[in-house]
């Protein structure tokens, strides 16, 4: 297809290059500097994509970020794969691939279009929550259907190859927005020697200017764009960001902003270079100039291809050299408007007609549409727009917007492009970020933004200035009110004097009155990404929605990446309307970030991967791996799994290692423990406050087991922690949960109690901790060490310094198995040596390495908890059975002592820790299975507990499970019952959760 509407001059192209790219399967050609819009434009396409709900043939309307209709997915291959671009915003490269993301099976051939002839009846606001609620079984169902219709598009299913980053920055200005008003605050800004951002979505700066009829000093006016542009670059104090777009204000003037780097440049992008950026900046001021979004009329069938907003139509002729049509029609409230006209005249194509809503429109550029021989219509609008996958034709309609009426029958005019302006909206979304609530401007008929504790000034269109001139000086004064606010001097300077237009008063108009009410009118669309009608909000409106948030949520009005750009002004007004109240008074939904959509990839940056959860190994991972051990995430270690030999399988190789270290000795890398050196005059008072059991008396060379809740009385973590000097602790954690403890602690230190002299310091990568465990452990160990194991100089739960293997040890006497136990904590770049010697002395004992799985097994027949797997965050001391290591006799009151007390933790019959006996042998619980008390209850049964730790013990010579029941503790000898999903279940008795030695006489042996 040629490119039928491409203008042979003008614009900002460089015709020297043209670009071959393809939308749909179809291959079409345009011009460096071409949007995807523009260039589909340029070649004809009318229809882009189906809309949201009726499957409606849709087109393109505006020209930037508004854009409600032209939802793209970009890529050439599956892993490239970019959904719901807009085509406004994509850059024109050679060999770009774009698709519709709705429409089968083809935007032109749509099976699901007839919705849009019948869907107004059929699918009307709350259709969804009304046809799908029954039955539930369905829902599943429901959900695919609903989604694959939805029109949205489609994640890639491949790694994505690209890479994106992160950037912290501050400035003492931030300048939001590039065109006029972002320009000369940029400048007053820049000149004062401040550190000033400026950042643009678009392509390059300027905005509105590069594509004016209006003159400055004069010269065109993207002249002075130019200029200003060009001084900027010149300023050390300066980053410019075009093609990035500030998506969130935040507290504390901590904006984000998503810079596109390469997006523009597609496949040819060098290969490594930085695809997108996510900037977050912590700016000392800030300077809204985001300008204002013209407003589309609401008219029927104002959603077929042809219609567009009245200045996307100049944009696409002046800054792209296309004129998507041939016959113009304009329906417009203001003078503004006029200058598409202007412009659709210069480029040779026929004004068929200007609808003023305004009785007698008398401005500048009414006139010169006047003198250049143009029907200009006063007081009437477009009511009604006529073809099928284009327009054709325009009903022009005499209106009285006070009886909300058209007066006589209307005339029909043949045209293809009709263009429509209902004013302009200031884009107050980020203004509103914060919870700032929009005031309305009378003058403007529209909001602008209103107080907030941001430290902010707005300028420009933004602030409901739209001269020029003033446009200009508003946001030089910003910026230097910003630079000064923030430190730096103000340096005055000379502004460009703008051509002044005689201009009258724009008349309210958003909804154009039809000569049949709305829900009988051809359908009037308010927001047209989400298919919202006129109709719509007028139901919700009778159903009784009154809150302007509600008929949001009932219509989706203003949902999604469209947050209510073209449509939301429209919308209240006709909420406004139809309930008897002024806008003001129906007021503006709350906008949220993003403001546009912003990928996943720039929000993750660089943290995907193994930066995102790095790999952690420990010293004795290449032994590991000599040995043949399977790996398992624990946290973010690499932590030996289990040993097995030739032919074993997992269940054979930890029956194996078990009974090893039951009958002889094994070996544990337990070096991933959580290890934090407390130290400090006040240490000893820290530990009290924040575990449940006493610390005040501990020895030096003594240690104990602890647990720590957080304020709700929840068991929050465990470990044992020893005392090495008065004022020296070592606080041994769970491996997952090192570094929650370690903030948990410094977070109290920091904002509870920073009157205590205490300091922690992360020491797991330090120490490797070799555990030996078994009834052979102290005879191996005396081979290496000059340390007295003697029982009585070495009891449990003590510790020693000494010699291991030659190198200086700790040695801790402290058991998570049940048996004699020592744990050898040495050096890190020690480990592989001490290692070495442990293993070659254990050959005498038939030492047995051992994997995680072997050490659940172990500590379960014990009883020993390990947390987030026995505890869910909904588990007291008490309802482990672990009363005994709570205090509450001391003189500070603990974290969650107050918190366990409540009502509810004590309670009767909350679920507590009780072992499992399955009544067969043979049996073993699923874990997380389900227990009820009667077997044969009706679904939904009562259920009364659930399974958390469940194992096969080759010493016990049976499965034995842990769980949690309610009022377990009282129950033992009952009979509970896990059913399980093929309608069988495993009945098992209530046991205590000590399976194995319950006198601890073999952890305690002498």
């Amino acid at each position: 297809m040629s490119q039928v509407h491409r203008l042979t001059q003008g614009g900002r192209l460089d015709r020297s290059q043209a670009i071959t790219f393809t939308f749909n399967g179809q291959t079409y050609q345009g011009f460096k500097g071409d949007t995807l819009a523009s260039a589909l434009l340029a070649n004809g396409v009318d229809v882009i994509g189906r809309s949201f709900k009726y499957s409606r043939p849709r087109g393109i309307v505006a020209a930037g970020a508004e854009e409600p209709n032209a939802i793209m997915q970009i890529g050439a291959t599956e892993a490239t794969q970019v959904p719901n671009v807009r085509a406004t915003q994509q850059a024109l490269y050679p060999g770009l691939v774009a698709a519709s993301t709705n429409g089968w099976p083809s935007v032109n051939n749509d099976l699901m279009g007839i919705l849009g002839k019948v869907g107004g009846k059929m699918m009307p606001p709350g259709f969804y929550y009304k046809t799908f609620m029954y039955p539930q079984n369905l829902w599943m169902t429901y959900e695919k259907y609903i989604r694959k219709a939805a029109g949205l598009g489609r994640a890639p299913t491949q790694v994505d190859p690209d890479t994106y980053d992160n950037f912290n920055q501050h400035c003492d200005v931030l300048v939001v927005g590039g065109g006029a008003a972002g320009l000369a605050a940029a400048l007053a800004a820049g000149r004062s020697g401040a550190r000033v951002i400026l950042a643009d979505e678009q392509e390059e700066f300027g905005g509105s200017l590069l594509d004016s009829r209006e003159r400055l000093d004069g010269a065109p006016a993207a002249d002075w764009a130019a200029k200003a542009v060009a001084e900027l670059q010149g300023l050390d104090n300066v980053v410019l960001l075009p093609r990035a777009t500030v998506n969130g204000y935040h507290d504390h003037n901590f904006l984000t902003i998503h810079e596109r780097l390469t997006d523009h440049l597609g496949d040819r992008a060098p290969h490594g270079q930085v695809r997108q950026r996510l900037h977050r900046v912590r700016a000392t001021r800030v300077v809204l100039a985001t300008g204002a979004h013209e407003r589309p009329l609401v008219y029927g069938n104002n959603d077929l291809p042809g219609n567009m907003v009245a200045g996307a139509v100049s944009t696409y002729i002046r800054r792209y050299a296309v004129a998507p049509g041939q016959r113009l029609v304009l329906s417009t409230n203001n003078d503004y408007a006029y200058r598409v006209a202007l412009d659709w005249l210069e480029a040779g194509r026929q004004v068929v007609a200007v609808a003023d809503a305004r009785p007698n429109p008398r401005g500048a550029w009414v006139e010169e549409v006047r003198k250049r021989g143009v029907r200009v219509m006063g007081g009437t609008a477009v009511s009604e727009a006529r073809g099928n996958t284009r327009v054709t034709g325009a009903k022009i309609a005499t209106i009285d917007l006070t009886a909300f009426r058209t007066l006589g029958g209307g005339e029909w005019l043949d045209c293809d492009l009709i263009a429509t302006s209902g004013g302009y909206s200031p884009v107050v979304h980020l203004a509103s970020h914060l919870g700032g609530r929009p005031q309305w401007r009378e003058d403007i008929q529209a909001f602008v933004p209103g107080p907030a504790p941001q430290k902010r000034v707005c300028a420009g269109g933004v602030n409901g200035v739209f001269a020029l001139g003033d446009v200009l000086a508003d946001g030089f004064e910003a910026g230097a009110t910003a630079a000064a606010e923030a430190g730096a001097k103000v340096v005055s300077g000379e502004l460009p004097q703008a051509e002044f237009r005689q201009e009258d008063p724009s008349l309210a108009l958003f909804q154009v009155p039809h000569d049949k009410p709305s829900s009988r009118a051809p359908k009037q669309f308010v927001d047209l990404q989400n298919d919202v009608t006129a109709a719509g909000i007028e139901l919700a409106c009778r159903e009784g929605f009154e809150s302007i948030e509600h008929v949001k949520r009932y219509t989706a009005m203003g949902f999604g990446t469209d947050q209510g750009k073209l449509g939301n002004i429209n919308g209240l007004a006709i909420a406004a309307r139809v309930q008897s109240k002024a806008i003001p008074e129906v007021g503006t939904t709350m906008f949220r970030p993003n403001y546009t959509p912003i990928t996943f990839g720039a929000i993750a940056g660089r943290h995907c991967g193994h930066l995102f959860e790095p790999k952690r190994y420990t010293a004795l991972h290449a032994w590991h791996l000599k040995q043949g051990a399977l790996f398992e995430d624990v946290g973010q270690w690499k932590r030996p799994w289990y040993f097995p030999k030739a032919g074993e399988d997992l269940h054979a190789a930890v029956n194996r290692e078990c009974l090893a270290v039951r009958r002889s000795v094994g070996l544990l890398d337990a070096s991933t423990l959580g290890k934090i050196d407390i130290q400090g005059k006040d240490a000893r008072e820290f530990l009290n406050r924040v575990y449940t059991n006493a610390w005040t008396k501990l020895d030096i060379g003594k240690a104990r087991y602890g647990l720590m809740c957080k304020e709700d009385g929840m068991v929050f973590d465990d470990g044992v922690t020893a005392c090495l000097a008065d004022n020296h602790f070592l606080m041994t954690t769970t491996t997952g949960g090192a570094a929650r403890v370690f903030e948990w602690l410094e977070l109290y230190h920091q904002t509870e109690w920073p009157e205590l002299e205490v300091y922690f310091t992360s020491v797991t990568d330090h120490w490797a901790t070799l555990t030996l465990s078994g009834p052979n452990s102290r005879k191996l160990l005396a081979k290496l060490t000059d340390i007295d194991l003697d029982n009585a100089a070495f009891p449990f739960m003590a510790w020693k310094e000494g010699q291991v293997g030659g190198v200086p040890a700790r040695v801790f006497r402290i058991s998570f198995t049940g048996e004699l136990s020592y744990e050898i904590n040495v050096p890190a770049n020690y480990a592989m040596g001490v290692l070495e010697q442990v293993v070659a002395a254990g050959k005498e004992f038939d030492l047995t390495p051992y994997g995680t799985e072997t050490m659940h097994v172990l500590r379960a027949e014990k009883g020993f908890i390990i947390i987030g797997q026995d505890t869910d965050g909904s588990v007291t001391p008490q309802d482990l059975g672990m009363g005994w290591a709570v205090s509450l006799n001391k003189s500070f009151s603990f974290i969650g002592k107050r918190g366990m007390h409540r009502v509810d933790c004590v309670r009767e019959n909350r679920k507590q820790l009780v072992g499992l006996k399955p009544l067969d042998a043979r049996d073993v619980l699923p874990e997380g299975a389900q227990l009820v008390f009667e077997r044969n209850q009706p679904i939904p049964m009562d259920m009364v507990g659930h399974v958390t730790s469940s194992y096969h013990s080759a010493t016990l010579g049976y499965g034995f499970a842990m769980a949690m029941v309610k009022g377990g503790l009282g129950r033992m000898g009952q009979t509970v019952y896990a059913p399980l999903a093929d309608g069988r279940y495993i009945a098992a008795e209530i046991v205590s959760p000590v399976f194995y030695d319950p006198k601890g006489e073999r952890q305690n042996v002498a």
